[in-house]
């Protein structure tokens, strides 16, 4: 049923000789290509961006679980440095085209993998979720998000939180803010309340995705959870006064944040809150690792002192998600590895092994609780709780196709130069309605 190729790395450069290339036209005409090699369960090549600090550990705590599961298969780790995960996909879609997949490979769980499974690249999961009994493990308004047209794609291995908000606790009480903001509107003037009464920065801002980032939150904030991910489903309607109203938010808010916002990245505006130089930042849930964890990688920071948290400003009971996932790629050279790669990472085992390196939580709802400490002692708990709300990270890939993204990241970046919450909600307006999605 399943057409096989031969693995072999992308990006090695090698020069081919005429008779390498003659064999290369042979065997693709030949179809999949190549002879395929043996479907054995004797390999496994996981492609994925985990080179980092933290989430380096996590993908070499699932490999070691993985290994001793699978003690004959061996594991190829074949993990792309580069931000976000851009280099590493720029290489995936080349190998891809060229029927040359890895056996599995991470993307975020969601709209960002709609390219792949409109182009017939990757399988739908449904019998190894049945099999593995995963429904009735993972959320089911977790899997209403990542399911297409009755089918889901792949398995999340842990969830991160979009939607949180840090603040400083003595830039606070400087401004005579009681307490982090409840609603937009609070927070508005808690922003102009730091303006007003100290030297501090209200909001610190840093690379222009982070500009995307906070406009995720004001939307849900002012929006509300039901209507906020009623905008990213076929047809929604973003040229209403309710998305006026929230982008007229954004674009006060936008007032107070850093002047030099370009010129740093999202680690330089964390660090600004925990230094005392900014009260407040809207990112997600990795930056406790980041402010938390020792030197060289981390700030060493206590909470409650340098920083604090609570959900961003009108979010509460709303856990806005994202989540890294593997994939089944269509002709997966070793797809018996691929399929035991995959039981570990959906495993309760697996996300427990990974998720306290990685400093996110499992997906699972049966996870060990004991192991999370600090925020994720609250994120896990948030996680779990029964009557949770769930709302999509457009940024992180759980919403918005790939041109969505683009397109809304594009009227961002123009927002940012004429600063007219008007233009800016023409320009939404347009890239919803030409999304294709």
């Amino acid at each position: 049923m399943f057409g096989r190729t031969r693995r072999n790395a992308a990006g090695r450069g090698r020069t081919t000789s005429f008779a390498a290339a003659a064999l290369a036209a042979v065997l693709a005409l030949a179809g999949c290509g190549g002879d395929g090699g043996s479907d054995d369960g004797s390999e496994v090549e996981v492609f994925s961006w985990w080179t980092g600090p933290g989430e380096a550990e996590g993908l070499t705590a699932l490999q070691a679980l993985f290994e001793k599961q699978n003690p004959g298969t061996t594991f190829v780790n074949a993990a792309i440095a580069g931000g976000s995960g851009t280099q590493a996909k720029a290489v995936l879609s080349s190998r891809l085209q060229n029927r040359k997949p890895p056996d599995s490979f991470q993307g975020h769980a969601g709209a960002e993998l709609l390219d792949y499974i409109k182009a017939g690249q990757i399988e739908p999961l449904d019998d190894f979720y049945d099999e593995h009994g995963l429904r009735d493990v993972y959320p089911k308004q977790l899997l209403d998000q990542i399911t297409y047209k009755g089918g889901i794609y792949s398995v999340p291995v842990n969830v991160h939180r979009s939607n949180v908000l840090w603040y400083n606790p003595g830039v606070l009480e400087d401004a005579g803010v009681d307490g982090p903001p409840e609603t937009i509107d609070a927070f508005i003037a808690a922003l102009k309340a730091v303006d007003a009464e100290t030297d501090k920065v209200p909001l610190s801002l840093g690379a222009q995705w982070t500009a995307d980032h906070l406009l995720e939150n004001v939307l849900l904030g002012s929006l509300g959870t039901e209507a906020y991910n009623a905008l990213w489903r076929p047809g929604a309607n973003w040229n209403t006064p309710q998305v006026g109203a929230a982008l007229d938010d954004f674009a006060e808010i936008m007032k107070y944040t850093t002047a030099e916002a370009a010129s740093t990245d999202w680690q330089g505006a964390a660090k600004a809150v925990v230094d005392g130089r900014a009260a407040f930042n809207i990112m997600g849930d990795w930056a406790y690792g980041y402010f938390v964890n020792p030197a060289p990688n981390g700030l060493a920071k206590k909470q409650g002192t340098d920083f604090d948290y609570a959900p961003a400003p009108g979010t509460d009971g709303t856990y806005m998600w994202l989540s890294d996932s593997f994939t089944l790629p269509e002709n997966a050279p070793h797809r018996r590895g691929a399929l035991a790669w995959l039981k570990t990472v959906s495993s309760k085992e697996g996300q427990d092994a990974f998720n306290p390196k990685k400093g996110s939580i499992p997906a699972r709802t049966d996870g060990d609780k004991s192991l999370y400490k600090g925020y994720l002692e609250y994120a896990i708990t948030e996680w779990n709780k029964p009557g949770i709300k769930l709302a999509g990270s457009f940024w992180h890939g759980v919403t918005a196709n790939n041109k969505w993204h683009t397109d809304i990241d594009t009227a961002v970046g123009l927002f940012l130069q004429h600063r007219d919450p008007a233009k800016l909600r023409q320009a939404l307006v347009r890239a919803a309605e030409n999304s294709g999605q």
